[in-house]
C-alpha cells in the first residue's frame, strides 16, 4: 500500500452548544488538516494523487467554506445576529467538534473520488482528532 498526506492550515471559529466548559464560547483556532490518501497501486505518473490536486481540490474546499468563518451549529442561537451582521458562516447539523470536523473534511474529499484513508484535524498544537470510517458511528 501506498499513503500520502497533504497539510492544510486554517482559520477558524467556533463554539460547542450544550457543553460545559471554555469552548461554549465563541472562540477561534489554527487548524490544520492532515488528508491522508491511500492506493495499491499508483498511477502512470508513480503517484497515488498528485500532492498539486490535494491541494488544488481539498484547500479550496477549506479556503472558500471554513477558513476565516464561524462553523456553528444550525441551530445555534448566534447564527440570526451573525447572519445579520453579514458574518461569514459554514452551518453543520452537529457540534462543530475537531470529530466532527475531520470527518466534514474526509467526506468531501471522498466525494471528490479521491481514497482518502483518513483525516486528522488538529484544533491546537497539542490536540487533534482523527476520522476514518469504518467504526460503529459508521453504519
Amino acid at each position: 500500500m501506498f499513503r500520502v498526506t497533504r497539510e492544510i492550515d486554517f482559520c477558524y471559529g467556533h463554539r460547542l452548544l450544550d457543553y460545559q466548559g471554555k469552548c461554549c464560547h465563541l472562540h477561534g483556532h489554527n487548524g490544520r488538516a492532515l488528508v491522508t490518501l491511500e492506493a495499491s497501486g499508483l498511477d502512470s505518473h508513480g503517484m497515488v494523487l498528485d500532492f498539486t490536486e490535494i491541494k488544488r481540490t481539498v484547500q479550496g474546499w477549506i479556503d472558500e467554506h471554513l477558513d476565516h468563518r464561524m462553523v456553528l451549529r444550525r441551530d445555534d442561537p448566534a447564527v440570526a445576529p451573525l447572519e445579520k451582521l453579514g458574518e461569514p458562516l459554514y452551518l453543520i447539523d452537529v457540534n462543530p467538534t475537531a470529530e466532527n470536523l475531520a470527518r466534514l473534511i474526509f467526506d468531501y474529499a471522498a466525494s471528490q473520488g479521491f481514497p482518502v484513508l483518513e483525516v486528522q484535524l488538529w484544533e491546537t498544537p497539542h490536540c487533534y482528532a482523527v476520522y476514518h470510517p469504518g467504526g460503529e458511528s459508521d453504519r
